[in-house]
């Protein structure tokens, strides 16, 4: 591992792609209350201005399957923020057609390209500045479904995580020696919107008893003030009604 001048880290810049709803959000908000200099980036850019307005995060539009978007998000940020001493990927969609005789092969592709084939192209885009440099961070957000089978977030979610989560222990595993760490953030239930896209999305009763964006932005923060030393592969936050068999 390269030698660094001090082994407590002073990371500054945070990038959340994924970041207008959801745990992306609760992360990008924990971060700048905490002092940090952060921006956004997603698809929608009506989202992202609702997300940003009122604050000092910044905000880019950007669609993680295309990946000369991706290239021009990261010239983007080194611009108008500098170096990318955090990544977070956070995007992520599900469908409410999806047990195998449900869902069709265009919802696999749409899926698996935003969930896996996204994550894939943002950490190839940013890892190699990381790893010049020799030092980052990147919290890989996932699911409890991708690894245990939970039915109910049926087959080409779960697939897709399935993936995601293979992807980040594998970037962990090589960008570790450049003194890049990688965590993989695995939820269980969470309060997001991605609940309305469930084929019976659940009531407001049953929301509140699962895990929040913010209690998820907690303990990503808490990971990124560890020193260099420490490095922690997999991060799992679930509900109390929903422990990791």
């Amino acid at each position: 591992m390269k030698e660094r001048m001090s082994e407590q880290p002073e990371y500054r810049n945070v990038l959340v792609v994924g970041g207008g709803t959801g745990i992306g959000l609760g992360i990008a908000r924990a971060f700048e209350k905490a002092g940090y200099q952060v921006a956004v980036a997603g698809r929608r850019e009506e989202v992202l201005e609702a997300a940003v307005a009122g604050t000092g995060m910044r905000a880019h539009r950007c669609d993680v399957v295309d990946r000369e978007q991706i290239a021009t998000l990261l010239a983007w940020f080194e611009k108008v923020v500098g170096q990318v001493d955090i990544l977070v990927f956070s995007a992520g969609i599900n469908i409410p057609r999806r047990t195998w005789e449900d869902f069709d092969p265009a919802s696999w592709d749409r899926v698996v390209e935003v969930n896996l084939t996204g994550a894939y192209n943002v950490m190839q885009a940013f890892l190699p500045g990381m790893r010049k440099r020799g030092d980052g961070l990147i919290f890989n957000v996932t699911s409890l479904a991708g690894s245990q089978s939970v039915h109910l977030a049926g087959v080409p979610y779960s697939a897709a995580k399935s993936g995601q989560n293979s992807l980040g222990v594998f970037a962990n595993m090589e960008a570790l020696p450049d003194g890049v760490r990688v965590t993989n953030v695995i939820p269980g239930e969470t309060n997001t919107p991605i609940l309305d896209d469930r084929p019976v999305p659940p009531p407001e009763e049953k929301r509140s008893r699962m895990v929040h964006p913010e209690d998820i932005a907690q303990m990503v923060l808490a990971v990124a003030r560890l020193p260099r030393r420490a490095v922690v592969p997999e991060l799992i936050v679930t509900p109390a009604h929903m422990p990791r068999l």
